[in-house]
């Protein structure tokens, strides 16, 4: 019986940054056909779309945080991952 990776819409944040870096680490080996080279940048992609999405909608909750001692928006703070 072969895995079946999980569907990337499922996946959470830190479980597809980490076959993300599975997909970079692979690549960047050398070692893998053209034909699955390819499949893996076109997983890849997916997964850094989704992993940025993920990061948006978390700046977005953030942000929507900020309110006053009254529950009214007092305005919105950036996003600081630093």
């Amino acid at each position: 019986m072969t895995y079946q990776a999980p569907p990337i819409a499922d996946m959470s944040f830190e479980d597809a940054l980490r076959a993300l870096e599975d997909v970079v680490r692979r690549l960047e080996g050398g070692e893998v056909p053209l034909d699955e080279s390819i499949a893996l940048y076109e997983r890849g992609e997916k997964l850094r779309r989704h992993c940025q999405a993920r990061l948006d909608a978390a700046q977005e909750r953030i942000e929507k945080i900020v309110a006053g001692p009254d529950g009214k928006p007092t305005g919105t703070a950036p996003f600081d991952a630093g």
